[in-house]
């Protein structure tokens, strides 16, 4: 009878101790690393220079920020830079086989 007592404390300490491990995982599965949004890629800036002499700004701003968040902020650094020196940028096409990136 006098192990009784050390045995109860000794389940209720391993009981806190499971629990405890239980919820940290809980805590870690449940926030998921946070994707890259367009803002912290910088692609509006690099996308206002891109598209700073196009004729359709909007437009070339909408598909450069698609393909700018697709590509993880790489775009051409001029309106008149070569697209090689982004390759997914330059590859990246639509629906009809066009180059979907300006």
């Amino acid at each position: 009878m006098n192990n009784l007592p050390f045995a109860l404390l000794l389940i209720a300490a391993l009981f806190f101790i499971s629990s405890t491990v239980a919820v940290e995982s809980i805590t870690f599965a449940a926030s998921p690393a946070p994707s890259p949004t367009i803002s912290s890629l910088g692609c509006d800036g690099k996308c206002g220079i891109r598209c700073s002499k196009a004729g359709y700004q909007e437009r070339c701003l909408k598909y450069c920020g698609i393909c700018c968040e697709k590509c993880k902020g790489c775009v051409p650094s001029s309106p008149y830079a070569d697209k090689s020196e982004c390759p997914c940028y330059r590859d990246m096409k639509n629906s009809k086989g066009k180059s979907k990136c300006p």
